[in-house]
């Protein structure tokens, strides 16, 4: 049995820093077996790539802040790095407050950036609203109502990646697959789709010996991720997370938390996978197949947790997007945007989603638009 209070203290304990560089950690050779795989998906059936490579435009500079999922943190980081490889006179802020937070603040103007040191993916240079929102799902009809009431024209956003919310569990624990249902007993207390009681034990679903009387450790993120809302919405289908779940501030510490707990069971984003936590497939239904996520399960929607992560922007009608930024976009949608993607341990997006990123960037983001009324 594991002394769970004395652990989670000394877990408080560990420096930040700790997390992220466990959540950066290379895979080893599996690894590079999945960032091939990814990176494959940038190559159509008849051999043409599905980005067109970037062509990078003189002249650019400036200041880009972007805030928002900490799922997304470590992608945005690598995005900002690969940019400023061609683009050495833009200079980027990147902080992973955590989507929903930073969607509340996005759809007032607040202030993003107030901590840190000014290195890439930590840092700020003076206090300044977000030049991009980074979210790891899509905003509400709400929250857009909400920007709306503030600016008078809608946000625009893109999606930038594909993502998957996987379920880990220590690399100890033998279970082989989970359902959606046996998710929703796990972690909810509505039990929309769950019929019967909330799990608490690993018997209930399905180990034996030893496992079947040991106690399920829940696991998840706090109130501020975008992942939970996501988890929230899809998996529970709306239902209410259980009491027991233990909330962390950042997907590396729940990553952490379970390598170091035997009963845990939690649900993460798949770029924080890691040695030291197993992915477990899951199944739509009692009868359907348990899938892996992989980035040919997300694209074509097999894996039932898949997502798309987004940028959004604020830009006024009247006015043009700052070019740094407009950039920025258009580098992201290039072979060595999706390329770095990949690298991030995320899913390229498709040939369909970046033809219609570039036709929203070249009408809509580049020129005038008409405002909302």
């Amino acid at each position: 049995m594991i002394e769970q209070k004395k652990e989670m203290s000394r877990l408080r304990r560990v420096p930040c820093v700790v997390f992220m560089v466990l959540a950066l950690t290379s895979w080893g050779l599996e690894g590079e077996r999945v960032l091939a795989e990814q990176a494959n998906v940038l190559v159509q059936s008849n051999g043409e790539t599905i980005a067109e490579q970037y062509q990078p435009a003189p002249g650019i500079g400036g200041r880009v802040t972007i805030a928002g999922s900490d799922t997304m943190q470590p992608l945005m980081a690598k995005l900002a790095a690969s940019f400023t490889a061609f683009q050495p006179k833009a200079k980027f802020g990147v902080e992973g407050l955590g989507s929903s937070q930073a969607i509340r603040e996005f759809m007032l103007d607040l202030s993003f950036q107030r901590r840190g040191d000014k290195a890439i993916g930590r840092g700020t240079e003076g206090t300044s609203s977000a030049s991009l929102l980074a979210s790891s799902r899509p905003l509400t009809d709400q929250e857009v109502k909400g920007f709306v009431s503030h600016h008078g024209y809608e946000p625009i956003g893109i999606p930038i990646a594909m993502d998957a919310v996987a379920m880990y569990v220590h690399n100890d624990n033998p279970i082989r697959s989970l359902t959606l249902e046996q998710v929703d007993a796990l972690f909810s207390s509505s039990l929309k789709r769950a019929t019967g009681e909330h799990f608490t034990t690993w018997g209930q679903v399905g180990l034996t010996d030893r496992w079947s009387q040991q106690p399920i450790h829940l696991y998840g993120r706090n109130k501020k991720s975008g992942t939970r809302e996501f988890f929230r919405h899809v998996a529970l289908v709306d239902g209410e997370l259980h009491d027991d779940v233990q909330e962390q501030p950042g997907s590396a510490s729940e990553i952490l938390a379970i390598s170091q707990d035997p009963l845990a069971v939690g649900y993460a984003g798949v770029g924080f996978h890691s040695s030291m936590v197993r992915i477990v497939p899951l199944a739509s239904g009692p009868t359907d197949p348990a899938i892996l996520p992989s980035a040919e399960t997300v694209s074509n929607g097999q894996y039932p947790l898949a997502r798309p992560l987004y940028l959004y922007v604020n830009k006024n009608p009247d006015g043009k997007l700052d070019p740094v930024v407009g950039e920025f976009l258009k580098f992201v949608n290039s072979r060595q945007g999706q390329e770095t993607v990949a690298r991030a341990n995320f899913y390229p997006l498709t040939a369909a989603q970046i033809s219609k990123n570039l036709e929203l960037l070249g009408h809509n983001l580049l020129t005038a638009q008409v405002p909302v009324r």
